[in-house]
């Protein structure tokens, strides 16, 4: 594995974790800020998956299909055994950004949100630290 690709795969996961970081501090604030903390949310699952891919060398197309980006990882990494399905996740790269005629996402849906990108960025670095570290 190159050098190169580590550290990017590292700075993937940088990024990953400051948005989790960000959606928890926003989730504390309560519900004003439930849309941010999906977005947020979305966007470090989507940055962990992408970690690894790039890692692993895998050319991922440019899209916020979580489950097509996980679904590229091989299939006895963590991820892709404990996160089966991320098709809710997946919805708020778009829907959380916008005003639209549907619902704004409520305070449960940011909590789940929330727990799902944990759940990834989790199983994430549980595979891709010890490569990373070897």
């Amino acid at each position: 594995m190159s050098e190169g690709n580590t550290h990017v795969a590292q700075g993937w996961l940088i990024y990953a974790e400051r948005d989790l970081q960000a959606a928890q501090l926003l989730l504390n604030q309560g519900n004003n800020f439930s849309q941010q903390v999906c977005f947020l949310s979305q966007q470090a699952a989507e940055k962990g998956l992408k970690a690894g891919l790039i890692f692993l060398q895998i050319e991922f197309p440019f899209r916020h299909d979580l489950d097509l980006l996980r679904n590229l990882l091989p299939a006895d990494w963590r991820c892709c055994l404990e996160c089966p399905n991320l098709e809710e996740l997946t919805q708020w790269a778009v829907e959380a950004r916008y005003p639209t005629l549907s619902e704004e996402p409520s305070y449960e849906d940011a909590q789940i949100a929330f727990q799902q990108a944990q759940q990834v960025l989790m199983a994430m670095k549980y595979d891709l630290m010890p490569l990373i570290d070897s």
